[in-house]
């Protein structure tokens, strides 16, 4: 029978038991990470941050939502440093809304 590891995830880093009481932090591989369309810190639990945030709002709420986050992201794109990633961000958002949007007539 193959040796199953324990593993924790603690503030988006994984730990993974090595003896009985110690953890060892296990580097992330380094192209998990994506900063638009899912960062890691959106990832501690089983479900991402926005469906999370979905299922607490209503569908107007959550339209709102996703409305602002396009706003927030297209007025400061050039002044945070990454223009670039804050466009794609603001993207995404777009995206979202667009699918919500057309799970309406579903």
């Amino acid at each position: 029978m193959a040796e199953t590891k324990q593993e924790i995830m603690y503030n988006g880093n994984k730990y993974v038991l090595e003896t009985e009481d110690n953890y060892v932090f296990e580097k992330p591989n380094e192209l998990s990470d994506d900063p638009v369309n899912s960062p890691n810190h959106y990832k501690q639990g089983n479900r991402e941050t926005i469906e999370v945030i979905k299922d607490y709002m209503t569908k107007d709420e959550f339209t709102g939502y996703l409305k602002g986050n396009i706003i927030k992201y297209v007025g400061r794109f050039r002044f945070k440093g990454k223009p670039l990633q804050d466009l794609k961000k603001a993207n995404w958002y777009l995206t979202k809304l667009i699918e919500e949007t057309e799970l309406w007539g579903k």
